[in-house]
């Protein structure tokens, strides 16, 4: 069974369709959330269904929706109007790879009238098989909705096993700005940095983790050692970085435009996730001792 949950929704028009993806998609091993309507002789409103599946992926419910009319379009266009959102309309089998490759899609708006449910069928295969060229396209996706303020904060590190410390900084990070885009070390360059042995986790559970949290927008893993060439395609406002760096050296080291600019989170003393790792090796507890609390009689 996949670990990605699939919400579907249509209106009058798509409901035969969407059983039918929804039986697919259970056939193949993926999680499916049907939220409605269950029968095609009552008209519905498309606009209410596109904001339920749009709610769900904004709030982080499911990872992927599926939304059905007459066309996908008056879908896509009610979708696209909440946070987070980026519903494509798909017609054909080659934009339903591309608009994941390149766009990162994460709502699918079909057309009942258009395509015949065999080809719609494929549509989704092919979509939900395809994933998201987030090293040549991030820059571009985060620039189709920014927030109105629009100011976009960065960070990275490994976060192998996140803790107290990591949860300081990101949330911090996340209020000097509107949106935070956290860099992860692929599993690869964190083993170069860490030795072996590291990670424990895999750079897809440790982007799931991050992505899970309130305070994170998008989560995009990178290959090099050091996040030069991803700070220089996503050109945040600000860069952060722990306390154990100094911001002229941030800026040195990790060839950071003179535009942005660069904060330095205060460094929280007595959290890293080696520590962590060295105690459970060595079956050490990482809670302080403490004497129990006398009972009385």
């Amino acid at each position: 069974m996949s670990d990605t949950i699939v919400c579907l929704a249509a209106d009058h028009n798509g409901v035969g369709l969407k059983a039918k993806i929804k039986a697919s998609l259970v056939k193949a091993g993926i999680r499916a959330l049907d939220l409605g309507p269950y029968t095609s002789e009552t008209s519905v409103d498309y606009i209410d269904y596109a904001q339920l599946v749009g709610t769900l992926i904004q709030n982080g419910d499911c990872d992927r929706g599926i939304l059905i009319c007459g066309t996908g379009i008056g879908m896509s266009i009610s979708a696209n109007k909440l946070p987070k959102v980026r519903a494509a309309v798909v017609h054909n089998y080659e934009s339903a790879g591309k608009c994941r490759e390149h766009n990162d899609a994460n709502v699918l708006c079909l057309g009942a009238w258009i395509c015949t449910d065999d080809e719609n069928i494929e549509i989704c295969r092919l979509w939900l098989a395809e994933k998201f060229g987030e090293r040549r396209h991030v820059r571009r996706v985060e620039r189709i909705a920014p927030d109105p303020r629009g100011k976009v904060v960065f960070t990275n590190g490994i976060f192998d096993i996140l803790h107290q410390g990591h949860l300081d900084l990101l949330k911090w990070s996340r209020n000097l700005g509107d949106r935070l885009v956290v860099g992860i070390n692929s599993d690869a360059s964190a083993r170069a940095l860490k030795g072996e042995g590291r990670p424990v986790n895999s750079q897809d559970n440790r982007r799931a983790v991050l992505q899970a949290l309130r305070c994170v927008d998008e989560v995009v893993i990178f290959e090099e050692l050091r996040p030069t060439e991803l700070i220089s395609m996503l050109h945040p406002a600000i860069v952060v970085k722990g306390g154990e760096w100094l911001a002229q050296q941030v800026r040195a080291q990790d060839e950071i435009p003179d535009d942005v600019e660069i904060k330095i989170f205060p460094f929280v003393k007595g959290y890293s996730s080696t520590t962590i790792i060295g105690k459970i090796k060595s079956g050490e507890s990482a809670v302080p001792a403490v004497e129990p609390t006398a009972r009385i009689a």
